[in-house]
């Protein structure tokens, strides 16, 4: 893809520290200069004239599991992964997330959350990061700690380099998301659609593999991804225990902590705290667990991702820049230098300063939404929207 060199004039630029109303040159897709409002060089060689418009350092989303959705839409009506894959990076394109660690869950369920089709979407994505891609293609192996059959497959992805980012989930009832008593069940039962004796008997073997996961093997596969300069995270954390079990694990990152008590534990232990851009858009947890925004008012939340839902990260930036008064640059931050940080990815990407890839978004606010006009991705551009007026309507 050819890449653009030149400026991108009369901008208002969000860098780390404040907003520059200037202009910014792309050279051999990085950014090679920014030049506020009255220096010199930024003269009429220009491609892009936006004035009015904001510029962003491109999305990147450590967690977002959307691709599951775009494979299975609804229960047991599978679409091909090379279509649902394509479809997808569209999407993200669009949303200005420049990179995504597809979260792609080792564990029993349905969709991708199976051995073979999570491995088989593992396989399509290195393969098409490497042929032809809109955005940068990464991969977050969700490990589930009681899906016992699955360790050795999780450490062989690791050791083939075929992981960024590890996680431990911990599904089992009576703790984590499934303390409260038939909470669980009523999961299952809800998104699998089986029986309450199938349920019971569910609910039973997990319990029972709960009692036989292997701690000193997932500490060893953690080391080994650390070694390896991979980030590894917790999961679900909701007391300070299992904050202190990840610590063990080395983790670094706690993402969605589900309450704010545990979330300000596990920040003073020095772990960084990610929360769901949904959660802020919405206004709170669909699980009634803890309010994003709580967190980011309490100083406790770092990294923002999509988890679910890729449109809302941007949103979630610019709510939470008014609403929780902290200003665009600190916001944006949440979706692009603090994740590039927490997976050691920030010497080259996550903000808008001279050297790092020229992954960039243009951002027009309209009624107080942000819609995203253009994304490139090392200084490529792979998106572009622009809008028309219809003055008459004829039926």
């Amino acid at each position: 893809m050819e890449r653009l060199e030149g400026w991108i004039e009369d901008v208002s630029i969000v860098t780390p520290e404040e907003v520059v109303q200037g202009s910014l040159r792309m050279e051999d897709g990085r950014i090679a200069e920014i030049k506020p409002h009255g220096g010199q060089g930024a003269a009429r060689e220009s491609f892009e004239v936006h004035d009015g418009l904001y510029l962003l350092p491109g999305m990147i989303d450590l967690h977002c599991d959307a691709i599951e959705k775009e494979v299975q839409p609804r229960p047991n009506t599978l679409f091909p992964m090379e279509m649902a894959l394509l479809e997808l990076e569209k999407k993200l394109a669009g949303n200005g997330i420049t990179t995504m660690y597809h979260s792609l869950s080792l564990g029993t369920g349905l969709s991708l959350r199976g051995d073979h089709l999570m491995t088989e979407m593992i396989r399509l994505i290195r393969k098409y990061r490497e042929e032809r891609a809109m955005i940068r293609h990464r991969i977050h192996l969700r490990y589930e700690v009681i899906h016992l059959e699955g360790l050795p497959l999780a450490e062989e992805l690791l050791r083939s380099g075929a992981v960024e980012y590890l996680s431990y989930m911990n599904h089992a009832p009576g703790q984590g998301q499934y303390r409260a008593p038939g909470s669980f069940e009523a999961y299952v039962m809800k998104n699998q659609g089986v029986s309450k004796e199938e349920v019971r008997l569910i609910a039973q073997n997990a319990l029972q593999k709960q009692a036989q996961i292997n701690w000193p093997r997932l500490r060893q596969l953690s080391e080994e991804a650390r070694e390896r300069g991979i980030a590894v995270a917790s999961h679900d954390d909701d007391t300070e225990e299992t904050v202190n079990t990840a610590l063990s694990f080395g983790a670094s990152v706690s993402e969605f902590p589900l309450n704010l008590p545990t979330a300000e534990y596990a920040k003073r232990q020095g772990l960084q705290i990610c929360v769901g851009a949904p959660n802020i858009v919405r206004g709170g947890s669909h699980d009634k667990n803890m309010k994003a925004m709580d967190g980011i008012q309490a100083g406790v939340v770092d990294i923002l991702c999509s988890d679910y839902y890729p449109s809302s990260l941007l949103s979630a930036v610019f709510l939470i820049a008014h609403e929780a008064g902290i200003g665009l640059p600190r916001a944006a931050a949440m979706a692009s230098l603090h994740p590039a940080r927490a997976v050691g990815i920030d010497d080259r990407l996550g903000s808008i300063e001279a050297g790092k890839q020229a992954d960039l978004l243009l951002v027009q606010v309209k009624d107080g939404y942000p819609l995203v006009r253009k994304t490139w991705v090392n200084g490529s551009l792979v998106y572009e929207a622009n809008y028309y007026r219809e003055r008459e309507n004829r039926f």
